[in-house]
């Protein structure tokens, strides 16, 4: 089975590589990232299952340092795989996630081997959670963003976050958009980028049509681009025309 600005919190970070080594976050590049821990202390289900996980382990070349960034007991990752984004533009990759705590619901948040570099505000209410669809440079200004659906089951809401002087900042929002059904361990659509304009590709709230939506001078603009009929012909939309 398995982003107002946004609060940076501290996350507990169990190191397991040696403790003189220097800080390989900054110059190597990130092979993978998984994650670790298994539990069943926030049963949720919403990915068809009562299994998340307590831990995160980022691996980094060429000396296959590995840094394991464990959760406290109230949070958990609910999420189906870590993503691996480059939000800095540093040409050195971070990890994008959601996390959940067991009073306050989901975040996204953005990891390193060092440890919790950003995160949005928690959703604020148990079993809420957020279906991330990527992260890209929506709008061409330099910056990238970071986009999910609050809520795909109850909100269906479109927010768009752009990663700024360290923090998530959150720019734009669109209601009636969706990506995900309860029990799905995936969530199809994403982000494609065709004629240099990247678009997300998402469901209507009534899972009738498919949906390409673009940043444009901080305004989200949504076009039908065809009958939604299952999940893989969101996939299918990723592909350009």
């Amino acid at each position: 089975m398995r982003l107002a600005v946004a609060w940076v919190a501290a996350a507990l970070c169990a190191y397991s590589g040696p403790a003189w080594a220097a800080q390989p976050w900054e110059y190597e590049p990130l092979e993978w990232a998984k994650f670790t821990e298994p539990t069943a202390r926030y049963p949720h289900g919403v990915l068809g299952d009562y299994i998340e996980y307590g831990a995160l382990v980022l691996k980094y070349l060429p000396g296959h340092t590995k840094y394991t960034i464990r959760l406290p007991q109230d949070r958990v990752f609910e999420d189906i795989k870590p993503r691996l984004v480059d939000i800095d533009q540093d040409s050195k990759r971070e990890v994008m996630v959601v996390e959940s705590h067991k009073t306050k619901g989901a975040r996204l948040a953005l990891y390193n081997g060092g440890g919790l570099i950003a995160a949005t505000p928690y959703i604020g209410t148990r079993f809420r959670w957020l279906a991330p669809l990527g992260a890209a440079d929506l709008d061409g200004d330099g910056h990238i963003e970071v986009a999910y659906i609050d809520r795909p089951h109850l909100a269906k809401t479109l927010r768009v976050w752009r990663f700024q002087d360290g923090a998530l900042i959150e720019i734009a929002t669109l209601p009636g958009l969706t990506n995900h059904k309860i029990g799905w361990d995936f969530i199809p659509g994403g982000v494609r980028t065709c004629d240099e304009q990247p678009e997300m590709i998402l469901a209507s709230a009534n899972w009738s049509r498919i949906m390409a939506v673009s940043l444009i001078d901080g305004t989200l603009h949504a076009k039908d681009i065809g009958p939604y009929t299952d999940p893989e012909s969101l996939n299918t939309a990723l592909r350009c025309p």
